[in-house]
């Protein structure tokens, strides 16, 4: 981009953002919602059709999100054309800021007394960057920040959604809580991530089978989850279960 160029985009996105147009919501008063991210893309971060359904299901229905992320430094960066590791770093909340818009804090400022709910996206960095999942399964460790604010927004009886391989984030931290990453079965391989299943229930919490489309509440502990690509199918079921666990999220907080 020329310099000039740059020079004039400064002022444009003043202007847009003076007649209400940020990537933020400003629609009717609404929930206040937190959406927690872990780095961009799906293989070594969040997974963006994830978090970008997430806040289309949470702007539709006149919901008001923040966008949080740790700085922390990501497990490591994959290259998402070759699948294959490169030599460099980068950090969680700088590239979580890319799905953001700029518009995004450090975790460590999330409050569960300034939300009325939490929400994290799946991807790999879901079980990389938030915890040690993807390398320790059953016995992963959560990041810090993480496990305080599960039990921050459980204490509170504050809902918490969740989605592909981020339940095992809450299984771990709160154990005996419902969760569901699909179906317990590879079935040809329309569920080839479904060994999650068994390890969810080795940590202590239930597993409970739930297709795609659809969202699984437990509603003793205000918790909701979907199995979104945890599933091989096709994006609108995907979009649909997250529309369904963003919902039932929205009507959690005013029980």
């Amino acid at each position: 981009m020329h310099h000039g160029s740059a020079m004039l985009l400064r002022p444009l996105a003043v202007l847009l953002r003076s007649r209400g147009f940020s990537s933020g919501t400003r629609g009717p008063p609404g929930s206040r919602v937190a959406v927690v991210l872990s780095g961009c893309g799906v293989f070594d971060g969040t997974e963006i059709h994830e978090a970008s359904a997430i806040l289309v299901h949470l702007s539709r229905r006149g919901a008001d999100y923040q966008l949080y992320a740790p700085d922390v430094s990501q497990m490591h960066v994959i290259d998402h054309v070759k699948g294959e590791p490169v030599a460099e770093t980068r950090n969680v909340l700088v590239e979580s800021a890319r799905i953001a818009r700029g518009q995004i804090k450090d975790l460590c400022g999330l409050r569960a007394d300034e939300h009325d709910a939490v929400i994290f996206p799946g991807g790999f960095g879901a079980a990389k960057n938030l915890s040690t999942f993807a390398t320790k399964g059953k016995d992963c460790e959560v990041n810090a920040d993480i496990k305080r604010v599960l039990m921050e927004f459980h204490k509170a009886r504050k809902p918490i959604g969740l989605c592909c391989i981020a339940p095992v984030l809450a299984a771990r931290v709160l154990p005996g809580v419902e969760v569901t990453v699909g179906h317990e079965e590879e079935e040809g391989g329309r569920w080839p991530y479904a060994g999650t299943a068994a390890a969810i229930t080795v940590m202590g919490a239930k597993h409970c089978v739930t297709d795609v489309d659809q969202a699984h509440v437990d509603c003793e502990n205000k918790i909701v989850t979907t199995p979104a690509f945890m599933c091989e199918t096709k994006l609108h079921q995907i979009f649909d279960g997250i529309g369904q666990m963003v919902q039932s999220v929205l009507k959690l907080t005013a029980n």
